[in-house]
């Protein structure tokens, strides 16, 4: 593989046969900051349509949160989903959001996404390494509003081998090391069924058996796995997509100011291991550094909870402090303060790692399977624990009382623990006993036991669990009717009866485990046009000026309708932008606007 066509390690790295030691600025077409899904869908596009680009990514790998993440986008008619015969009116995932969405559906945002997105994927599948497999089963959220799909909205990155990124895998973020197994990672879907089933089915051990020997195959070739899923395997095919058109990466490389000239923005001052240069960028500068949820004065000025005194762990990347944003307001745009929610919730515990710091677990996947609850400091449930994570967090913060940091605890017997695990502890054969050693995991023989060592009220989770048990075991729920919805009964065990999402909890010794208000990013941006377009206070575009990914204001209006309305939209709004600074016809998605603003 020629490994010439990219730069990795900053803008003077030896991949590129540059000493390190060359002084003056640096010129592209196109300057991308940041390296997540956004940022790397416009910096292939951008490349494809023959300009030259530049992606500047501040910390030492690339992928951001996206490489986290599960790699799934909302995208409703996707190629997929036509080819197949699952073709839908328009109007249906239009009615489901405006039903959603309530007042803060935008006819113009949302109409321009819902026609250009399945074009994206399409250019992707045709022109690069990026390919896609449908998500034929995965239901929208709220299965219960009009318009609501049970399947063939959702694509998902199709798994990659590491092995054809060549020297860029050393560049790969890796996933979060609390969600893997021995650094590996698990899809969702079918690969995560036969995880969960590997002491109770042949065909499941047999299948796990082979995953293994490769991922140890693996550690003992490369130091890593390279049977990519998820986030991982978009962002590295991503990647390969952008070596590929001579995409120029860098790595190490910090944006710390916009340059302007003549009311345009020109370039950006970057901060790298050899210096601080000056990129000059012809046609545009491309903001994707995936918002702010490390960036704690912001999160301060936005969250409610955290104004109240509640802290908040998210699980995006931690190089996500908002230098987009910030960027951008430095040269007249303005950040959004009209979400619903500012940030994508999802509740996250603390997980203790050796070298003393603290792992972020979002919990996404155990709290929909049968004999698991959630509650709070009074012993009460305040959720249907399986439904939406970002549900989770909201009604787990309203139910807290004023004053009072909100906090809940999930809540298993051994039974469940051993067979579906509890966040960051795997279940059987896996050991688990350290995780009692560090306190990540409690323990009791008995419920109240449990419940005075969490700090929990006695009286009110024995009462909790003795209400949950007796309708459990009828598979009932009639407190938050667990299992009722498409989404809900996808999240829970398809072996169990009679319902897949509700047990009750008898088999001792009981665990609980901690969470947190936490988040996968956020919501309020950067206030942009349909094309991508950063806007200034007046609403018009500032020339030249770009923001994607979770920069760009969410366009779902603080509010999540479905898995993947975070990626779908930032690749499409990615795709869209390169578009619009190539001076490529954007009109046949709906987008308004003047071309030669672009420019």
């Amino acid at each position: 593989m020629d490994t010439t066509a990219y730069r990795t390690g900053g803008p003077y790295g030896e991949a590129a046969g540059v000493d390190g030691r060359s002084s003056g600025p640096s010129d592209c077409d196109v300057l991308v900051v940041g390296s997540g899904a956004g940022g790397l869908s416009a910096a292939v596009t951008a490349a494809h349509l023959g300009l030259r680009v530049i992606v500047a990514e501040k910390s030492g790998v690339f992928g951001g949160t996206t490489a986290y993440s599960g790699g799934w986008l909302w995208i409703p008619n996707a190629p997929h989903a036509v080819a197949a015969g699952k073709a839908e009116s328009p109007d249906a995932a239009r009615s489901y959001l405006r039903h959603v969405l309530g007042n803060r559906y935008d006819e113009a945002m949302i109409g321009g996404y819902l026609d250009c997105a399945p074009r994206m994927v399409d250019f992707f599948e045709q022109n690069t390494e990026v390919r896609f497999n449908p998500g034929s089963g995965v239901p929208d959220f709220h299965g219960d509003i009009p318009g609501a799909a049970t399947g063939w909205r959702s694509v998902v990155a199709a798994p990659y081998d590491g092995r054809e990124l060549g020297p860029l895998i050393s560049r790969l973020c890796p996933p979060i090391p609390e969600t893997t197994f021995l650094g590996m990672s698990i899809a969702s879907g079918v690969d995560m069924r036969m995880f969960l089933t590997a002491t109770r089915s042949a065909k499941a051990f047999g299948y796990v058996a082979r995953r293994l020997m490769r991922h140890l195959r693996d550690l003992a070739l490369y130091r890593r796995g390279m049977h990519l899923v998820n986030g991982n395997a978009l962002v590295a095919r991503l990647l390969r997509s952008a070596a590929d058109k001579g995409v120029n990466l860098w790595t190490g490389a910090a944006v710390r100011e916009l340059i302007r000239a003549d009311g345009r923005v020109v370039g950006a001052i970057v901060e790298t291991s050899a210096g601080v240069t000056e990129v000059r960028a012809r046609r545009g500068v491309v903001l994707a550094t995936g918002g702010f949820p490390h960036d704690a004065r912001r999160l301060n000025d936005m969250l409610p909870h955290v104004q109240a005194g509640t802290l908040h762990y998210s699980a995006a990347s931690d190089g996500n402090s908002g230098d987009g944003l910030r960027l951008a307001e430095c040269v007249g745009a303005q950040v959004s303060d009209s979400q619903a929610h500012a940030a994508a919730y999802a509740p996250v515990s603390l997980v203790p790692r050796p070298d003393g710091s603290l792992g972020r677990f979002p919990h996404l996947v155990e709290r929909g399977k049968p004999g698991i609850i959630a509650v709070n400091a009074t012993g009460k449930r305040f959720v249907d624990e399986g439904g939406p994570y970002h549900d989770y967090v909201r009604e787990m913060i309203a139910a807290t009382p004023e004053g009072q940091p909100a906090v809940s605890w999930l809540i298993c017997d051994h039974r469940f623990l051993r067979r579906y695990g509890l966040g960051a502890v795997k279940p059987a054969p896996v050991p688990f006993r350290r995780w009692l050693a560090n306190g990540y995991l409690t323990s009791g023989g008995t419920i109240e036991e449990l419940a005075h060592r969490c700090g929990i009220d006695v009286a009110g989770l024995s009462a909790t669990i003795r209400t949950f048990n007796r309708h459990a075991e009828r598979g009932e729920d009639p407190e938050f009717h667990r299992g009722t919805t498409p989404y809900r009964k996808a999240q829970g065990d398809p072996d169990h009866r009679p319902n897949p999402c509700l047990a009750p909890i008898t088999r001792a010794p009981f665990y609980a485990v901690k969470v947190m208000p936490g988040s996968l990013g956020t919501f309020a941006g950067i206030r942009t046009d349909g094309r991508g377009r950063v806007l200034d206070k007046r609403g018009d575009p500032i020339p030249r000026l770009y923001a994607v990914g979770n920069d760009m204001n969410s366009i779902m209006g603080g509010h999540y309708p479905s898995g993947g309305i975070t990626l779908g939209p930032a690749m499409t709004y990615g795709f869209l932008a390169a578009e619009t600074i190539a001076g490529s016809d954007v009109m046949e998605c709906g987008n308004d606007g003047r071309k030669e603003d672009a420019v």
